[in-house]
């Protein structure tokens, strides 16, 4: 993905208030996504704020989104789903997230690699499911993705 395009991902947001269906976007080296009528743009899914500053906390994001394997020199369909628990903020949520908590699925050929990470380091989950595909196989990713 270049900085000027964007790719969008339907997911859902849930709360202690309920949940919605939301779309979450990345362009630009930035991701975002509007829950209840608030716009929560970061450059990573773990430090979304709103325009007044507030951090998104207290909450799950889960959405699936392609993610091509390379196999055999050939481009093959896989589906990675994602869920992103956002803990509360850490003093006053000034400092972040007391936790951010991401757990990766890639399903591909019938099988799917999973793996979760306690930091929400989208960068780094994606580095451990590689590491179980079959050694012939590769992820195949436009533009490093953050969490």
């Amino acid at each position: 993905m270049s900085s000027e395009s964007t790719e969008a991902w339907a997911g859902w947001y849930r709360d202690r208030a309920g949940a919605e269906a939301v779309a979450i976007t990345a362009t630009g080296g930035q991701v975002s996504t509007c829950i209840r009528g608030v716009e929560y743009t970061g450059t990573t899914f773990a430090a979304l704020r709103s325009e007044s500053g507030a951090l998104l906390s207290s909450c799950v994001l889960e959405w699936d989104m392609p993610l091509p394997v390379l196999r055999d020199g050939a481009v093959q369909h896989a589906t990675l789903g994602c869920l992103l628990t956002l803990g509360e903020p850490a003093d006053g949520g000034g400092a972040g997230l007391d936790r951010s908590d991401l757990s990766l699925t890639l399903h591909h050929g019938g099988a799917a690699y999973e793996v979760a990470v306690s930091d929400g380091d989208f960068d780094d989950a994606l580095g451990r499911i590689h590491r179980q595909l079959p050694p012939d196989a590769a992820l195949v990713r436009r533009e490093p993705a953050q969490a």
